[in-house]
This record gives structure tokens, sequence and C-alpha cells, in this order.
């Protein structure tokens, strides 16, 4: 019985610092629940979505979260008004848990969980546990019973008068060796705040993605919209070739894997969040990341809206492709366009047709098509022979840069040449992607298609301060760039600058 009270002691504390960690760092961060509610699944999300709509109500729940768990967490950690704190502290668990409840899939956040059963689930049941048992402990009830004793005007007989006190002695015992828990805890606590302190969290740690608020404070504003099609679509695109690891990186042959090694699905999912929160609605991506079907587990575990653009690639008849642009309409895909690489081939091999055929037959799936290229000879030959896009997606950028090859070295559709044709240094080494950026703005100049400039940082070469500039001066109705999490708000805001401080654009808007 006595090993039963000091194990059931320790856990009410323990889970009562976790409680109270929570709550601190809540406070310490401007932490809001915005998103957590917003972004809330399950039979119940239609209620925290409610809380979410109302500013008052927002308020309050932010306010009644942050201090529930300081209260709660301070008054189980020192046992005070324990069977209170334990059921007010497990109806907060349960109202994370059934937010983002794990029947059958999760956000991935490396937390324990299984089919219904995770940390929170664990806890609140401990804590209806610990409610059920009445349990008193060891803590601040140690000093409020001794007051009671204090109070009573008559005592019974002197042996029991000495059995309480021997038994006070063997609780004050009890009390400083499960008390002598506090300081390991509240030192593990505090070294796991300090590493946590740039991400703060949602509701508790591990119950949703965690992404880096502090950062969005800094927006200088929304990112202008402009239309592909029938969707509004913000001038920054996200790239998701930094999904699938490819970096263009030169001779440097261990960055894609470590590329790919930084974005988990969960940090993908995190720069999801945190691209549409900074005002980006709409993500490009490969087939490979489609076909992962991350994006739509994205969807439906966050309830996001952010549009998906995907380059697909196709080797042959459009025809033969008929179903797989109606599976990726299917799982959700907004707009596609023929993989830039495959236009080029297609007009390298005398097959435009084929590109023409293949707009059709996305057109006739509803969805958006556009038309990607590296090389500007491949839209001039489409161009010529009447194919023309809802779009086009084009390499955009310039060649002032130290390891872009020597103009009378590039060839036409070098990019998109096959491997065995990119052995020779000189000629070609993943190095520069607009080949001919004289061509490509005086096609841009005299087309009225919408244009989406991308490479324009020429694989990080460029910087975007340089590149936005560049694209957006010289036609681009829109630019996508790859971003990692971390480079999202500050390139958020160099295109805002950029946008708000054009100066020698002489194309009028497309789009």
């Amino acid at each position: 019985m006595k090993g039963t009270k000091t194990v059931i002691t320790i856990l009410r504390m323990a889970i009562g610092w976790h409680l109270l960690y929570e709550g601190i760092s809540k406070l310490w961060g401007h932490w809001t629940a915005a998103s957590y509610l917003n972004n809330a699944q399950g039979f119940m999300a239609s209620f925290y979505h409610w809380l979410a709509a109302d500013s008052l109500r927002l308020t309050c729940v932010d306010i009644l979260n942050t201090w529930g768990l300081i209260l709660v967490g301070l008054a189980l950690t020192f046992g005070a008004l324990i069977t209170f704190a334990s059921i007010c502290g497990a109806v907060m668990l349960l109202l994370y848990y059934f937010a983002y409840p794990p029947f059958g899939a999760s956000l991935l956040t490396g937390e324990s969980s299984v089919y219904f059963v995770n940390q929170l689930l664990i806890e609140a049941l401990a804590l209806i546990f610990i409610a059920c048992y009445k349990e008193k402990g060891y803590g601040m009830n140690y000093f409020i019973d001794k007051i009671r004793l204090k109070s009573k005007k008559h005592r019974e007989e002197k042996q029991k008068e000495t059995e309480e006190n021997d038994a006070e002695v063997r609780s004050r015992r009890e009390m400083l060796k499960n008390l002598a828990v506090l300081p390991f805890i509240g030192v593990t606590g505090w070294f796991a705040y300090k590493d946590s302190s740039s991400a703060v969290p949602d509701a508790l740690s591990g119950s949703t993605i965690q992404i880096d608020r502090k950062e969005l404070n800094q927006l200088k504003g929304a990112i202008p919209t402009g239309k592909l099609g029938k969707y509004d679509v913000s001038r920054l695109i996200l790239g998701g070739n930094l999904f699938d690891g490819t970096a263009h990186a030169r001779d440097l042959l261990y960055v894609s894997s470590l590329f790919r090694a930084y974005n988990t699905e969960k940090k993908i999912f995190e720069t999801l969040i945190l691209a549409e929160e900074a005002g980006i609605n709409t993500v490009a991506v490969s087939d490979w990341v489609v076909e992962s079907k991350m994006l739509t587990r994205y969807r439906k575990l966050t309830g996001s809206k952010i549009k998906i653009l995907v380059y697909h690639i196709f080797n042959d008849e459009a025809k033969k492709y008929s179903d797989e642009i109606k599976r990726y309409v299917d799982m959700g895909v907004d707009i596609i366009q023929v993989h830039g690489t495959i236009g080029d081939r297609h007009v390298l091999n005398n097959h435009v047709e084929i590109i023409g055929e293949y707009l059709d037959a996305i057109r006739s799936n509803g969805v958006v098509a556009g038309l990607a290229a590296h090389d500007i000879h491949a839209f001039i030959e489409c161009q010529k022979q009447g194919i023309v896009p809802d779009y086009y997606f084009k390499t955009m950028h310039h060649d002032h840069y130290w390891s872009a090859h020597p103009r009378e070295n590039r060839r036409m559709f070098e990019m998109s040449a096959p491997d065995r044709l990119k052995s020779d240094h000189n000629l070609w080494h993943d190095n520069l992607f607009d080949t001919f950026p004289d061509m490509t703005l005086d096609f841009i100049k005299n087309t009225t298609v919408p244009v989406v400039g991308f490479k324009v940082l020429a694989g990080g070469a460029i910087s975007p301060e340089d590149g936005f500039k560049y694209a957006f001066e010289n036609g681009a109705d829109f630019i996508c760039a790859g971003m990692f999490d971390f480079q999202i708000v500050k390139d958020v805001n160099i295109c805002i600058d950029t946008l708000n401080n054009l100066k020698n654009r002489t194309r009028p808007w497309y789009a």
C-alpha cells in the first residue's frame, strides 16, 4: 500500500510538471491557439473551428488554456486540491486529444501513438484514476492536514495521538523522499524549455506540429495574388524540389541526400504550415511527392486548402496517361503541367504534337494546364504549331554568377539532353538552367499568357533579393522558389518588398 501511494504520487507530480511546463512556455512565448483550433480534425472539428472563428472566444481560449495549464500543473506538482486539479487536467487533456484524435492517422510528430492511444490519452486516464483514488499524497495536503489536526478541540486517547504523531513522522519522511525528485524534474524541464524555446508549442508538445511563430511576427504584409485559371495563386509559390532531394548542387554529390535527411515528412508538414501562415497558398511538386500521398495526408490532417501544382513526367502518347491524370485529380491535384525536361525532349525529338495532346487531356479533366521548359526554344516551337498552355512555367534567371559556363559553350536543350552528352565539364555541369536568358525575356515580353518563373535563384547561385527582382521586373507574373522552413519568412518579406518597389517592369500583369 505504501509503495502504491508513492508510485501514484510520483505519477501525479510528473504529469503536473508536464502541464506546468507547457503553460509557462505558452505564457513566455506569446502563444495563441488559432492555428491549432483552425486545423483541428475528427468528429469534434466544427467545435474547435467555432472557438477560433471569433476573436473574443479565441482570446478566452488562450487565457483559459495558458493559465489552466499553469494552475493545474502547480496543484498537481505540489499536491494541492488534487482531486479537483486531476479532473480539470483530465478534461484539458481530453480536449487536446479529440482535436487531433489518432484514429488511424497522425501528424507524425515522433511521439508514441498507435490507433486510439497516445500520450494525451494515457495522461488523461492517469489523472482520472488519481481523482477516483482520491490520492492525497505528499505535498501541500500534508500541511493542510496538519493545520486541521491543530484546529480540533478534542483529542482522543493519548495513545491515538501518539500513533498520529508516528504517522506524521513517517509522512514527513515520505514527503521529503518524494519531493526529492522535484529538483531533477525542474532541471530537466528547464533545459527542455531552453532547447525548444524557438518553437512555441501549439497546444501540448507532441499533440500537433510545432512551428516557429516568432518569425511570423516579422512578416511585412500579405503576398499579392494573381489568377492561374480559376485559382487565386500567391505571387510566390513554394517549390517542392527540396522535398524530394533535387538539389542541383553542381558536383557536391552529398547535398541531395542531405536535403532528404533534413526534410522528413514531419519537417515538410512544418514547412507547409509555416508557408501557408506566411501567405503562400500554392506548392509545386514532382510526381514522386504526389504519388507518396504526402500532400493528401497533409491536407486531410490539417484541413489545409493549399493548392497543389504537379509537374508531370510522361514519355509517350498523352492518351496513355489519361487515367493517371484522373487519378491525380481524385487525389486533390489542382494544377498539372508538362515537366520541363519532358517538354524540352519532346520538342527536341520532333514530337511537339504530344505536348498539345497532353495539355488537352489535362483540360478535359477541368484542370489548369501548364507547360514548363528549361530551354526557350521549346516554347517557341510549340507556339509556332499553335500549342498554347494556360500558363508558361519557365526557368528565369540571369547568368552573371561565377559558376555559369560561358555563352560560347552553350547548346540548345543542354539541360534536358541525355546524361551521356553532359560529361564534358566545359559544356555543362548542372549550373545553368536558363541557357539563353535574353531570348527568354524577349519571349515573355511578347506573350499574353501568364508566366511563372522558376529556378530564379539558379539553384542557389543567386541571392533572393537579386533573383526575385530580376524575374518580376522582366515580366514574370509569379515566381516559384524552393525554400527550407527557416527561409520562408525572409523570402516572403523579400518578395513583398520586391513587388512594392518594382520600377523597371514594362510587361503588363497577365494574372
